[in-house]
């Protein structure tokens, strides 16, 4: 009995420290900073990855995102210029816009911004399901006794959502892959979207109200045009005004739609503004079975990697394998079927689970209404690019997590706080497995070999294997795995031509050629099917110039231009081979009218400046020049060449400012300050051209350093 005092000294002493854990853990700050902190430490390795697929293009070659002069323009063009894709994505464009005015075009820029884009839909996320859930909690304890102390941890589960939600690895395509950054900025801006909605419903004053609506009206534009699929983050938006919000009139209401409509339509009328691409003539979908089949393998599938996410790659499919035979043929098809049946499950539990009577039937209702929603565009009921992709789950995720959080606050109070000790158990094993798919993105070469590895089956990921090793000077890697691919696919235009690429750097150029050919006919075939089938004549075109035959190269080039009219690789290939043969004034209109035709193009400014000055247009060079100049903030070709110019006309302090202006956007190239020494020669300042050639052996040696330590 006289340990009992010690004993109750004990106990007040830990309740207290558990009290004390629990007004911090309760602290927005804290749970901002856990939600900040979890997701940079999940996708941490990405943020030293290279350029990657599609990469390659949105911010390595993308004409429009170079100037701030473009952002308007960007709305008169969908996401890729020369693909059958119709992503209709300005403000992706005008992100990496923004991007490369910071960072120029090195990659550690734009994955530490997808980073931030996905923290923040996660922080705007957990406020906005702080929000919905506390009103649903409140109609629970009006209706079904639902008590006002469990009403209040709904702030707690609304941020075990977006905590689960921020790690989970699902999401790596969408944050590690700096192409996918559409569904984060889509996230932001809807969120931020019915976040204002919902504050101007607060604010007495006409003006707030007014303002935040009309910021709402925005934030939802933007997000329309950050990605497609925040249409179904309209339809959520409606869905719960028009079901849930019992303290709404009706009137309000229709007012509210009203908006919701005029801002979509506004939406559908800017998606008319592109006019480069050509739909392509679809074959007539599948029977309606077999969507509805493949509906329940993609939920199966979809279900199995929320709840264990090991398998994780780009390419992914639920379509039955047609070509495998044996027991390896026997098993993928039990797997695929496996998923029939799972999917079936769920969509039981999720009908089930809305039914169910319960005190948090409502949040279960809403759970599994936001997944429908948002499963159904990408469920195979309509004609897609693809069967299954891991990052449309970036959506329907949100809703399966608030549909389980349902499900265990309807257990009894003892099993609810064991429920939050495995979500904690669940944020630290998914970040883990998070940090791991993330070192996936690291190169293209660890990319897709990983994607194979892991299951990935379709050509494109082994076609782009055999390329990143082509690039890289691994011949007799990349041959044998192209020949496969072509051995598989015969058809496939962009795999014949890759193979003969390699074939050619080898040194074996005659069979190199026979590929080109043989590229070039199937390209004339598949034109309707493969995006940038112009590779293959391009390339023949090419052939033709090493053999000295221009006018073979012109004939092929001008017979692919008129076949994929405005495609500026081959009209800059045309022109070029043109002005050796027939001079300057020759190749001068198809570039001239190109230009005219695409102001935005630095590359055809300054081709055209280029003739211009061939032709002794001095003027019009000069002009066309600073256009290209102003065209690329980081791009220094345009400033050279004015500079050049301004050198053959002896205007020695003009060339020297303009130099300068180079210098300042490139200071770590070495030929900038090669050629900022030759005109301070030029001009007698000795001493001064003697510092910038020191500068220039500093930077080289720089330079030297690095590539050892690589």
């Amino acid at each position: 009995m006289s340990d009992t005092p010690a004993n109750n000294r004990s106990t007040e002493k830990g309740a207290s420290a558990a009290r004390s854990l629990r007004w911090y853990l309760g602290r927005p700050w804290l749970r901002i900073a856990i939600l900040v902190i979890c997701g940079a430490i999940a996708r941490y390795p990405a943020l030293q990855g290279q350029l990657i697929w599609d990469d390659d293009y949105l911010v390595g070659d993308n004409p429009l995102i170079r100037s701030p002069l473009l952002i308007l323009e960007c709305f008169r063009h969908f996401l890729f210029l020369d693909s059958f894709a119709t992503h209709y994505r300005p403000v992706q464009n005008i992100s990496y816009c923004l991007d490369y005015i910071v960072w120029g075009g090195e990659p550690l820029g734009y994955h530490i911004s997808n980073l931030l884009w996905h923290v923040s839909g996660a922080l705007l996320l957990y406020a906005l399901l702080h929000r919905l859930l506390a009103n649903l909690a409140a109609r629970s304890a009006a209706t079904a006794g639902f008590d006002q102390a469990s009403g209040r941890d709904w702030s707690g589960a609304a941020f075990l959502i977006a905590l689960l939600w921020v790690v989970h690895p699902v999401h790596s395509a969408a944050v590690d892959y700096i192409s996918g950054r559409a569904d984060s900025l889509a996230c932001v801006f809807a969120c931020g979207a019915w976040l204002l909605y919902l504050r101007g419903r607060r604010v007495n004053s006409l003006f707030a109200r007014s303002a935040a609506y009309c910021g709402a009206a925005s934030l939802t534009l933007l997000a329309l045009g950050s990605r497609e699929s925040a249409c179904m983050w309209v339809l959520l938006f409606l869905l719960h005004l028009f079901s849930l919000e019992r303290d709404v009139r009706l009137r309000a209401k229709f007012a509210v739609l009203g908006v919701v409509l005029v801002t979509v339509g506004t939406y559908a009328a800017l998606r008319h503004l592109p006019t480069e691409h050509t739909a392509v003539m679809s074959d007539g979908g599948s029977p309606a079975v077999t969507r509805v089949v493949l509906m329940l393998r993609a939920l199966g599938d979809y279900a199995r990697l929320m709840v264990w996410p090991s398998v994780l790659h780009m390419e992914r499919s639920v379509e039955a394998p047609g070509a495998a035979f044996g027991n390896a043929g026997w098993r993928q098809s039990i797997g695929v079927e496996y998923l029939s049946v799972l999917g079936l499950l769920v969509a039981i539990g999720l009908a089930y689970g809305s039914w169910r009577a319960g005190r948090a039937r409502s949040i279960r209702a809403f759970g599994a209404a936001w997944f429908v929603v948002s499963f159904l565009p990408i469920s195979n009921l309509l004609d897609l690019n693809a069967t299954v992709a891991e990052h449309w789950l970036y959506l329907p995720s949100v809703g399966l997590l608030i549909f389980v959080t349902g499900c265990v606050m309807e257990l009894p109070l003892r099993v609810r706080k064991s429920a939050i000790v495995v979500a904690c158990l669940a944020t630290a094993a998914l970040t883990a497995r998070s940090f791991v798919r993330s070192a996936d993105w690291l190169s293209p070469e660890t990319f897709y070999r990983r994607a194979l590895a892991t299951g990935a089956a379709k050509p494109r990921i082994a076609l782009n294997l055999g390329v990143a090793l082509a690039n890289k000077g691994d011949y007799k890697s990349a041959e044998p795995l192209l020949r496969r691919v072509v051995k598989a696919y015969p058809d496939y235009p962009m795999a014949v031509n890759a193979l003969a690429h390699v074939l050619y750097r080898e040194g074996r150029k005659e069979e190199g050629n026979r590929y080109f050919a043989i590229a070039s006919d199937i390209a004339e075939r598949t034109r309707n099917e493969y995006p940038r089938t112009w590779v293959a004549a391009l390339n023949v075109a090419h052939m033709h110039v090493r053999e000295k035959d221009l006018a073979g190269a012109i004939a092929i080039a001008d017979k692919a231009r008129q076949e994929y009219p405005g495609t500026w690789d081959l009209i800059s290939f045309e022109s070029e081979a043109v002005r050796k043969l027939n001079g300057p004034a020759a190749a001068l209109p198809m570039v001239q009218e190109f230009a005219q035709a695409n102001w935005w193009h630095a590359r055809a400014a300054i081709a055209l400046g280029k003739l211009y000055s061939e032709l002794g247009r001095y003027s019009e060079a000069e002009a066309e020049f600073r256009h290209a100049a102003r065209l690329d903030v980081h791009g220094v070709e345009g400033l050279n060449l004015i500079a050049q110019l301004d050198i053959q006309q002896n205007r020695l302090d003009a060339a020297l400012t303009i130099q300068r202006r180079a210098v300042a956007r490139q200071p770590d190239g070495p030929r900038q300050h090669l050629l900022l020494s030759d005109i301070l020669s030029r001009m007698g300042r000795t001493a001064d051209a003697r510092a910038a050639l020191v500068h220039v052996t500093q930077l080289q040696a720089i330079a030297q350093s690095d590539t050892i330590l690589n």
